[in-house]
C-alpha cells in the first residue's frame, strides 16, 4: 500500500523581505516614520524639515542630535525620480487604465521608447 507523504508548504504568503535602504523627501522625515525604520534596522536617508531644525536648534542640548543625512547618497534619488517622472508625462502611464500587468508593462514600454526617441 503506497503511503501519502506530507510536503511541509514553504513560502505562505508574500515574503518578509525588507530594503537593505531607503531614501526619502522631507515629507517622511517625522518620528514615527524614522522609528519604524530604525525598529526594522534598514538605513535611511531622509533630509530634515527646516522647521524642525530650527526648533530643535531653539531647544539647545535638550533638541538632541541632528539624525544622520548622507547628501551625496540622496543627490542619487534624483537620478532615478527623472526618468519615472518622464515616464508620468504619459497619461496611460500615470492614469493607469490598463487592467492587465502584461498590458501595462507594455504600455510603459511604448512610453519609454518615445520618450528615448525624443531625447
Amino acid at each position: 500500500m503506497l503511503e501519502k507523504i506530507r510536503v511541509p508548504r514553504l513560502g505562505l504568503g508574500r515574503p518578509r523581505k525588507k530594503p537593505d535602504s531607503v531614501t526619502a523627501d522631507k515629507a517622511y522625515s517625522n518620528g514615527p516614520c524614522r522609528q519604524y525604520l530604525r525598529r526594522r534596522d534598514i538605513r535611511h536617508t531622509i533630509p530634515g524639515k527646516a522647521d524642525s531644525q530650527a526648533a530643535r536648534l531653539g531647544k539647545g542640548s535638550p533638541g538632541g542630535r541632528p539624525p544622520g543625512f548622507d547628501e551625496e547618497r540622496y543627490k542619487k534619488r534624483n537620478a532615478v525620480e527623472r526618468p519615472i517622472n518622464k515616464l508620468k508625462n504619459s497619461r496611460a502611464v500615470a492614469t493607469r487604465y490598463d487592467k492587465r500587468g502584461y498590458v501595462f508593462l507594455g504600455t510603459v514600454t511604448a512610453a519609454t521608447l518615445v520618450t528615448w526617441l525624443r531625447a
